[in-house]
């Protein structure tokens, strides 16, 4: 959409205008002039596993060629090895690797393995200039098949993460912790039954708990669509402490079109409307062309 696209539009007029955007395959001479079209009010993302293991399944090179043709600043959920990469093509990484989902620090016996990946990520971030370093509550289940209670599971996250954000500060690094859904059973990425982080209240509980400016949660719509809903209303009301933003369509974890239920221009607005300026990772699974779907997710949520 372009600087005159009037801020009443409907979302089926916005999804025309993304179909305008039409969805020819990119080419190596795209210049930066067609990022001129974006109202700059959004910074776009690309999460690399969604497009280098699904759909087109491209190469990193490849997918950081088409991110400056589509005008955005980053492509995320990397680590060290790929920032090169990243440099090559004048992109930062939004958000970067930390631990598995799997295994947090809300079981003690995974505390030094977590803290050894995230003192990493954070150190190697830092040096890149990428603002954040991923991280996780883990499983109600670890590794050694104990649980944790909920009340446990966030003290045991809260003790550990004091101990590590010290470090995150002394870089001026973000931690952010990620709500996953815990509903879908249909696909390994899709939901995780089992993640305990699984509301966005626990989640920002944890974060506060903590109490530093660096501890930041990762609000990702499609999963907080699936688990809590009210979409606009907590963006005004945890605004603070959203440090970066993930996109997907629900029900599917597919394409931001008409066939799924988030209004997500409304949502992109309400971002706007609380000045946050972190970033946002649209981060769905293609479920036919993967460039026509970036295209139309970014036309729907330049707002």
């Amino acid at each position: 959409m372009d600087k005159t696209t009037p801020s009443n539009v409907t979302r089926r007029g916005i999804m025309g205008a993304a179909a305008a955007l039409g969805v020819a395959a990119f080419t190596r001479s795209a210049t930066v002039a067609e990022a001129a079209a974006l109202k700059g009010n959004i910074n776009h993302s690309i999460c690399r596993w969604c497009f280098t293991s699904f759909g087109s399944k491209w190469s990193l090179d490849e997918l950081c060629v088409i991110a400056k043709q589509l005008g955005c600043r980053s492509v995320e959920l990397l680590g060290a090895k790929d920032y090169p990469t990243l440099a090559e093509h004048g992109l930062t990484c939004a958000m970067s690797s930390g631990h598995s989902f799997k295994v947090g620090p809300n079981h003690k016996a995974h505390w030094d393995e977590c803290r050894q990946k995230l003192i990493d990520g954070i150190d190697a971030a830092a040096e890149f200039g990428s603002p954040n370093v991923i991280t996780f509550t883990g499983y109600t289940k670890g590794k050694d098949g104990s649980d944790v209670s909920p009340e446990d599971g966030a003290a045991n996250c809260v003790e550990f993460y004091k101990s590590v954000i010290g470090h995150a500060e002394e870089k001026g690094v973000n931690l952010c912790i990620e709500h996953l859904n815990s509903r879908d059973t249909t696909h390994p990425m899709k939901g995780h039954p089992g993640y305990q982080g699984d509301h966005v209240d626990y989640c920002v509980d944890i974060i506060k708990r903590v109490g530093s400016p660096r501890m930041k949660l990762l609000f990702d719509i499609y999963h907080v669509q699936i688990m809590d809903g009210d979409l606009i209303r907590r963006i005004h009301q945890i605004g603070e402490y959203i440090g970066h933003i993930h996109t997907a369509g629900n029900p599917g974890r597919g394409e931001l079109d008409m066939d799924q239920e988030i209004e997500y221009a409304p949502v992109m607005k309400a971002l706007v409307d609380i000045g946050y300026t972190g970033f946002v990772g649209h981060e769905f699974i293609p479920t036919r062309d993967a460039l026509g779907g970036l295209k139309e997710a970014i036309a729907v949520c330049d707002v």
